[in-house]
């Protein structure tokens, strides 16, 4: 692990050690909701711009020049291990990734090689460009979860169901397993790589895998998001866990392996720790909208996540999800602010 931010709070916090107050950073911190971003971004695709380190940086480093967050999030793309494997696949404006050959047979399968460093040299560069200029401050690596890769490959992009998804899992299952522990693989190096490179946590964001029902999720996904966690444990950074509408998987969620599980802003963080179990740290979960309300709605209802987090055995704060692309820059600032102040000791 990277020695500098070792003892940070963030760290400390998903360790579920003592801290001075509660660490906060958001995701998607940096990105639309940033006029600096919206500069540099112009005219620039979203995979030329993760493949271009000193731009990789810039991104990284733009909300932390606006806002006290305890950590950066490593400006990428879930899409980018798949893509530096051979993928035909972009990701358009308004529309999210599109793979122009979605996979749903074996040959599609076995076609997803394994991915090697020499794959995302651009990673490993720009990783290695941003813990020197983070010094202290903690650099979150990630990568998206195997089932929600596995729904972007199926579909061939956004899915409001995952029908075709669910299809291959319920009725091809064979097929299904061959693919998750295709993409597990894939994930796994990905994350080991910017590790490496040195990153001091990562996040696993297996976005949509609340689609799935408890007991599929145990069956069908359970299994492959272990294997990703077991295979990081070796290298002694905190592993975050993440999935929208997850509410009724977080018990499973915290069997799968991470150090903390993402909790989004459906359920409250005290219900949350209960549903978790012990001996895992919490990170959320104010919902992303309140932003978009006055100052003071905010203040309140960041307030009471604060208190309820007060529960968990460790706690980041966080949104519940991304920030919003209309978000005013002011209100994170002051949001960063009110939980340290609030939570000082």
């Amino acid at each position: 692990m990277n020695p500098l931010p070792a003892d940070s709070v963030f760290i400390r916090a998903c360790r579920r050690q003592p801290v001075p107050y509660t660490p906060v950073w958001f995701m998607r911190q940096a990105g639309r909701s940033l006029p600096e971003y919206r500069r540099v971004r112009e005219g620039v695709g979203m995979l030329r711009a993760c493949a271009t380190p000193d731009l990789v940086v810039e991104i990284t480093l733009q909300p932390l020049r606006r806002y006290a967050v305890d950590a950066a999030i490593f400006f990428s793309d879930i899409m980018v291990p798949l893509k530096a494997i051979g993928v035909d696949l972009d990701i358009q404006p308004a529309i999210g990734p599109v793979v122009s050959s979605p996979i749903r047979d074996r040959a599609g399968i076995a076609a997803l090689r394994p991915l090697e460093p020499d794959d995302v040299p651009y990673v490993t560069e720009a990783v290695s460009l941003l813990v020197k200029e983070l010094d202290r401050t903690p650099l979150i690596g990630f990568a998206g979860g195997p089932f929600t890769l596995a729904s972007y490959l199926i579909e061939g992009g956004p899915s409001k169901n995952h029908d075709r998804t669910k299809a291959m899992m319920y009725g091809a299952p064979e097929l299904w397993h061959e693919l998750m522990d295709r993409l597990a693989g894939i994930t796994l190096a990905f994350l080991r790589l910017q590790v490496t490179a040195g990153a001091s946590a990562v996040q696993l964001f297996d976005s949509w895998v609340g689609a799935v029902a408890p007991q599929d999720y145990q069956k069908y996904v359970l299994p492959y998001t272990k294997r990703i966690f077991d295979g990081l444990a070796d290298l002694g950074v905190p592993r975050i866990h993440f999935g929208v509408d997850t509410g009724e998987l977080l018990g499973l969620m915290g069997e799968a392996g991470a150090d903390v599980v993402g909790v989004d802003w459906r359920v409250p963080l005290d219900d949350a720790a209960l549903r978790v179990g012990a001996g895992k740290a919490l990170q959320g979960n104010l919902d992303p909208a309140v932003l978009l309300a006055p100052w003071e709605v905010v203040a309140e209802r960041a307030a009471d996540v604060l208190r309820r987090g007060r529960v968990a055995e460790g706690h980041v704060f966080n949104l519940g999800h991304g920030v919003l692309p209309a978000t005013d820059p002011d209100q994170l600032k002051r949001l960063a602010d009110f939980v340290h102040e609030t939570t000082a000791s």
